[in-house]
């Protein structure tokens, strides 16, 4: 998530990390200000292979593959990932339980 992130934030922005915890759950926030993600792609960035613009595609990008492979990781330890992306701020956030 911190590589997406970097790649897509706007040069020179700050990108925002935090980690927290909220009631039985550790909470993991990355944002960063860059292009807002069309919504009807964001049901499908956890999707293998997806691409929310394929048109700007460059080499050193990735495959789509990342968060995909986060989800999966995720969703193993029984937490939750999502996103949201609002007039250029782009927000993922992982939550999982913490240990009893």
């Amino acid at each position: 998530m911190l590589s997406n992130a970097i790649r897509h934030a706007h040069k020179g922005s700050i990108i925002e990390l935090a980690i927290t915890t909220e009631g039985q759950s550790a909470l993991l926030t990355v944002e960063n200000i860059g292009e807002t993600i069309p919504e009807q792609h964001l049901p499908h960035l956890f999707e293998r292979f997806y691409r929310a613009d394929s048109s700007r595609q460059r080499s050193e990008e990735g495959v789509g593959l990342g968060l995909a492979i986060t989800r999966s990781i995720v969703l193993a330890h029984k937490g939750n990932i999502s996103v949201s992306s609002e007039q250029g701020r782009t927000r993922f956030l992982i939550s999982l339980p913490l240990p009893q």
